[in-house]
Formats: C-alpha cells, structure tokens, sequence
C-alpha cells in the first residue's frame, strides 16, 4: 500500500485519518495524497424560474477555509519528510474520491464522514474506514475477515493482503447461514499463499449475521474488521438492513477494510 489516499476534510475524525496515513507511508515507503474538497455546487441554488444565485459570501469563506487547511496538512506532512501531494476538488466528495482513487491502493475514511458507503461503491479501491476518534495501529496485530464466498469478501481480502502480511492474528469468520454455506477453507488456503497463517471460524448465528460478526470480532479482539460491502444491492440495505450499513453506521469499532 505504496498510494494512500486521505479525504482531508475539516471534521474532528481527519487527525485520526491522518495517523494512520502517515503509519502506513512510513512502514511501506508510501506516498500520501491528501484530497480537499470545496463542493461549490453547494453553494448554487435555482429558483423555480431557471434563475441561479451564488451565496458567494459562504463560498469564498469556504475555499479560505479550505486553502488553510491545505496549508496546514502541507507543514505537516514536510515535517515528517513523506513523499505527499494534497490536492483540491470543487466537486461532490464521492465523485472526487472516485476519480483521486483510480490509482490509488487504499482510501482513507471515517464513519463519521457519512460517505463511505457510496465511496465503495463508486471505486474499485479498498477503503478503510476507521472509527471516529482512533487511527488504526500500524502494523495491525490482529484482524479479522467476514468471509462467506462472495466476490465482494475476495475483492476486500485481495486488497487487504499489505495489512495482513505483518499480522500476528488472521481469523477468518463465516456465519453459518445453512447447510452447505461457505467454508472459510478457500480464504484460508489463499492466505497461505501469501505466507499469512489463518484460523478459520465457523460462528453459529446467534441473532442476525452482522451481531453474530461483531460479537465474534470484539470477543477475539480485531483491530481490523475486512469485509465486501453491499453483498445485497443497496436498496435492499436501505429498506431491511444488512451486514454493511451495520457496521458502517450502528458499530463504532473495529476498523474496517471494505471493497465492493
């Protein structure tokens, strides 16, 4: 995870986000992109006539706020002596995300920011999505993955294969939702393969699949939670719940490592 992306915003949870960055650039030789985003469009209203009206006054406070911000990330990240570039976005924050992440090998999030889910969506990159308040521990001494032999839950472990490789613990969890589901013992094998020892977990469910995955992640005690989102389509999420919206909004910890 040489390419880190940040979503640079103004919000409580960026000083977290940051850590992290910078634990990962240093223990892979990385280089950090930092993305701030001033959403003008926000700032745009129409009248029912056709008729648009900027409120330049709150736009031009905006950009000001967001050039200090991008000065200040700057300082920062030349007193550490990291390769680094910050760069700025007019756009919506999930269009921005998408189009910085096309080469990027991991995005940077919080639950807080209220936009990881539609981040995964919109990009082939893995995202991390950490808690609000805590920067995730570089490197991680135990994760866990939610497997149940979809192609979103490989695309997760593929790209979370740089965060695992130094790990003391990998336990591979699957919710036994009826006979005949899907064994840990492929995700295990490929672990293997990379050098990475596993222990698989069969969970009995014991309310919904999302509580039996948190209470099992808590009780062997992951830092790091790798995951595919949005094994059902979003909609569905939406209307009933699911695993994704569980752990991206009733949650608060482990991390996450999420690919769709």
């Amino acid at each position: 995870m040489r390419s880190i992306l940040v979503y640079a915003d103004r919000s409580p949870a960026m000083p977290a986000r940051l850590e992290t960055a910078l634990a990962l650039a240093k223990a892979n030789e990385g280089h950090i992109t930092l993305l701030v985003d001033t959403p003008i469009g926000r700032y745009i209203s129409m009248d029912p006539m056709g008729g648009s009206y900027v409120a330049s006054d709150a736009m031009k406070q905006a950009l000001a706020d967001d050039d200090s911000q991008a000065a200040r990330l700057r300082q920062r990240l030349r007193e550490e002596g990291l390769p680094y570039d910050v760069i700025r976005s007019e756009e919506e924050p999930v269009e921005a995300l998408a189009v910085a992440s096309r080469l990027a090998d991991i995005v940077i999030l919080s639950r807080g920011s209220a936009i990881a889910g539609e981040v995964v969506l919109a990009t082939r990159t893995p995202v991390l999505v950490l808690a609000n308040d805590k920067s995730l521990p570089v490197p991680v001494t135990n994760a866990c993955v939610a497997w149940d032999g979809g192609n979103e839950a490989a695309a997760a472990l593929r790209g979370a294969i740089p965060l695992l490789a130094r790990c003391a613990s990998v336990n591979v969890l699957t919710v036994e939702e009826k006979s005949g589901g899907f064994p840990a013992a492929d995700a295990v094998r490929y672990l293997a393969r990379h050098s990475i020892k596993a222990e698989p977990h069969q969970l009995a469910r014991k309310g919904s699949t999302e509580e039996t995955l948190a209470a099992a992640t808590l009780r062997l005690g992951g830092e790091l939670l790798i995951m595919g989102a949005y094994g059902r389509s979003r909609m569905s999420e939406f209307l009933f719940g699911g695993v994704t919206r569980y752990f991206l909004r009733d949650c608060p910890r482990p991390a996450l490592l999420m690919a769709h």
